[in-house]
């Protein structure tokens, strides 16, 4: 009679190999996809307007949208904000004064020392996050028990009121703390050949 307990750790040691190769061959085409950002993008915009389209046609599903809109919201805001917020290290520099401390700050000045905008979420986290959730919320779509009832005025309401509000308070707080987060008028050197 055969023993078949030495072909369980055998077997699973080949599962386990093959789920590490694949790990390693997803890890390697993702970053191999990371200088192509335009190209990732328009792929994640294009998998966001077949995931609306499905909502639309099917007129359903609206409380995964609201989900995934709110979490893309969220994200979004993430990657708007700097990774060590002004307000509080202005609020640290308070008490520090009034301990009588010196710590070391930044600059806030314009004659003073560069410093860069160090975002808080990057921005191949952010569209690998956005891409992800969205994969996620259109399998959701599949399945019956995630389409809730629900009037999805209210939601698309309440959705744009909590955007203008965030988006508000975000663009007061960069105005405060004179800082941008995007490019965008920013002073860019070419590489020269020589």
């Amino acid at each position: 009679m055969m023993d078949n307990s030495a072909d369980a750790p055998t077997t699973f040691a080949n599962v386990a190999a093959q789920t590490t190769l694949l790990a390693q061959r997803y890890q390697f085409y993702l970053d191999q996809s990371t200088p192509f950002v335009f190209y990732r993008w328009v792929g994640s915009a294009t998998l966001v307007f077949f995931f609306m389209l499905r909502i639309i046609l099917s007129q359903g599903w609206y409380i995964v949208c609201y989900s995934l809109g709110i979490y893309l919201l969220n994200l979004f805001l993430a990657f708007l904000q700097p990774k060590f917020d002004p307000s509080l290290e202005q609020d640290m520099k308070e008490r520090e004064s009034e301990e009588g401390g010196v710590g070391g700050e930044l600059p806030t000045r314009q004659d003073e020392e560069f410093r860069p905008f160090i975002r808080r979420l990057p921005e191949f986290k952010f569209w690998y996050s956005a891409t992800k959730a969205t994969v996620i919320a259109f399998v959701c779509t599949w399945f019956s028990i995630f389409d809730v009832p629900v009037f999805w005025p209210i939601l698309l309401i309440y959705f744009c009121i909590l955007f203008a509000i965030t988006m508000r308070r975000q663009i007061q707080h960069m105005i405060k703390y004179r800082y941008l987060p995007f490019d965008l008028g920013k002073v860019r050197y070419s590489r020269r050949n020589h």
